[in-house]
C-alpha cells in the first residue's frame, strides 16, 4: 500500500534456531530469534488481541491523507464482520458491500513499531496467507506490508521518506503479487508514488492456497544493505542500498517498522492496472483474505 509499541503476551514465544534459515535465507548460517508471532488461534467469530494489534478505523489516519492516501473507497472497522478469527487458526479480513453500495473492510497494524534489523544483522517479516478469491474481483486490493515507525505519530504525513515495504499486494483478482519499496520524496529517486517495484508477478494458486510471503532487511554489510522479498522461500525481488542515496536509504530502512494487513476496495493501484475506475457495481462482496500465521525474526 502507498501509506504500534506494547508488550506482546499470549502467543509470543522467544525462540532461537541455529540450523534453519528464515524464509528464503539461502545459507542457513545465521541464528534467528523469533521476536513476535501470532498463529491466530482465537475462537470463531472473535476479534484480535488488542494488546498485539491496532485496528484502524474509518478512511484515513487522524490528520492524514483522505482515503488512506490511495483513493480507496472502503471504510475500515473493528467489527467482527470485517476482521475475525475463523476458529480454524486463521485471521480473516473481509470486504463487504452493504445494500446502499457502500463498502467496509478491515485494516490492522501491529501495536509494536520496533521490528528492526540491527546493524550487522537482519530482520525477517513473514506471513502465510491466502488471497481473496471473489468471482468478480475488480477493485479488490489485499496487502501485507510494513511502514517505518515514525509514520504513526504523524498519521503517515511523512510518507514515503519513512519507508514502506510492500511484501504482498494483488489487485483485481489477477492471481499475481508485487513487491515494492517506497522511500525518499514524492516523485523523487524512489519513483513514488509507484515506488521501486517488481510489478505484478505470476502467483499461480495464490487465491486458492496459502503461500508464505517474506521480506528480509539485510544489514549484515552496512555499506551494502539489501531488501530481499520472497514467496515460499524463493527470492522474487531485491532492492540494493546503492540504488538510492545513502541518506534516503537510512531514513527509509535503518529503524523500526510496524506491519499491516488490509483489504482495500478501489483506489490507485487497481485503477492503474485495469485502466478504469474500480470497484464495479457487481464486484463480489464478502470474500476475505485469510492469514494463517505472522512472524517477525531477527538475526545478529
Amino acid at each position: 500500500m502507498a501509506a504500534l509499541s506494547l508488550p506482546v503476551t499470549g502467543l509470543l514465544a522467544l525462540t532461537v534456531s541455529s540450523n534453519t534459515a528464515a524464509a528464503g535465507e539461502p545459507t542457513a548460517k545465521a541464528e534467528w530469534t523469533t521476536v513476535f508471532q501470532d498463529d491466530f488461534d482465537g475462537a470463531a467469530g472473535t476479534g484480535l488481541n488488542k494488546n498485539d494489534w491496532l485496528y484502524d478505523i474509518g478512511t484515513g489516519y487522524p490528520g492524514g491523507a483522505a482515503n488512506w492516501g490511495t483513493g480507496e473507497i472502503e471504510s475500515v472497522t473493528d467489527s467482527t464482520d470485517n476482521v475475525y478469527h475463523d476458529g480454524a487458526g486463521h485471521m480473516v479480513i473481509k470486504p463487504i458491500r452493504d445494500g446502499s453500495g457502500k463498502w467496509t473492510s478491515g485494516r490492522v497494524e501491529t501495536q509494536r513499531t520496533d521490528f528492526e534489523a540491527p546493524a550487522g544483522g537482519q530482520l525477517e517479516i513473514s506471513a502465510s496467507l491466502k488471497q481473496p478469491n471473489p468471482e468478480k474481483a475488480l477493485g479488490i486490493w489485499p496487502a501485507f506490508w510494513a511502514m517505518g515507525a515514525d509514520a504513526r505519530p504523524v498519521g503517515a504525513t511523512n510518507w514515503p521518506s519513512i519507508g514502506e515495504l510492500d511484501i504482498m499486494e494483488d489487485v483485481n483478482g489477477l492471481s499475481k503479487h508485487s513487491n515494492t519499496f517506497h522511500c525518499g520524496e514524492w516523485a523523487g529517486e524512489c519513483h513514488d508514488p509507484d515506488g521501486i517495484t517488481s510489478d505484478l508477478l505470476p502467483c499461480d494458486g495464490c487465491q486458492t492456497d496459502y503461500h508464505t510471503y517474506s521480506v528480509i532487511v539485510d544489514r549484515t554489510d552496512t555499506s551494502a544493505e539489501q531488501l530481499r522479498f520472497y514467496r515460499d522461500g524463493k527470492e522474487t525481488f531485491t532492492v540494493k542500498q546503492n540504488q538510492v542515496s545513502a541518506e534516503t536509504w537510512k531514513k527509509a530502512v535503518d529503524h523500526g517498522f510496524f506491519a499491516i494487513f488490509n483489504v482495500a476496495v478501489g483506489g490507485s493501484y487497481p485503477n492503474k492496472v485495469c485502466g478504469c475506475t474500480s470497484p464495479a457495481a457487481d464486484t463480489t462482496s464478502g470474500e476475505g483474505m485469510s492469514v494463517d500465521w505472522f512472524s517477525v525474526k531477527v538475526s545478529k
